[in-house]
């Protein structure tokens, strides 16, 4: 028989911890996103940890600027960034208020309001790839730089929620280095997620950008 998720929403406290204890403790949570048209909800089976100053993958590696003064606030905010010219990314704050560390969203399964997200994510080919890697996750969930700071923990009229879920059991949580990072961080084994779940997307190494000629 299969357990029923816990529709209990996480607290401010679940993220007022170390990243590297938040970031694979998010794996089967459940994240909800209230939108006009209806709710979109994900569980969430791919991840990847950023612990801010100490960390040369994390955008705070080299301290608080406009764009990322989100990861220094309270925990259990969201930090959206836009990336490439092209994509949105979205984070989940962690960690003490003045410290910044921040938990990416790669991936996930939609498990209610499929019908929204196929309208933002055309090009997928069957449900499990409309939230497979982080860009198509903001895509499926509508998310932009407007939700940049959006509280997690701020009840029903927050545009976000976590949800305690079914979190995944730690004998199907795998770990390894985070996709596309270069320079010293490009090894931290700091990707976390579900085995053999078919909604986690690929690895890739980091892979340097040609410049046009």
């Amino acid at each position: 028989m299969i357990a029923t998720p816990d529709r209990t929403p996480l607290t401010r406290e679940f993220f007022d911890r170390p990243v590297l204890e938040v970031a694979p403790d998010l794996l089967g949570r459940v994240l909800v996103r209230t939108t006009p048209d209806g709710p979109i909800e994900l569980r969430l089976t791919e991840v990847e940890a950023y612990d801010g100053e100490n960390d040369p993958g994390s955008h705070a590696y080299r301290g608080r600027t406009a764009r990322n003064d989100v990861m220094f606030g309270p925990p259990g905010h969201v930090y959206v960034y836009f990336t490439y010219g092209m994509w949105h990314c979205m984070n989940l704050v962690c960690g003490p208020e003045g410290r910044a560390s921040a938990v990416l969203l790669r991936a996930g399964d939609v498990t209610v309001g499929a019908e929204l997200a196929r309208k933002r994510r055309i090009s997928a080919r069957n449900d499990r790839e409309l939230a497979k890697g982080p860009a198509r996750l903001t895509m499926a969930l509508g998310v932009d730089r407007a939700l940049d700071g959006a509280d997690v923990c701020g009840g029903p009229d927050s545009p976000f929620a976590i949800l305690t879920g079914t979190p995944a059991a730690p004998d199907q949580v795998r770990s390894g280095p985070r996709t596309g990072v270069a320079g010293d961080g490009g090894t931290h084994p700091w990707r976390y997620w579900i085995a053999d779940d078919p909604t986690v997307s690929p690895y890739r190494a980091h892979a340097p950008r040609r410049r046009r000629t």
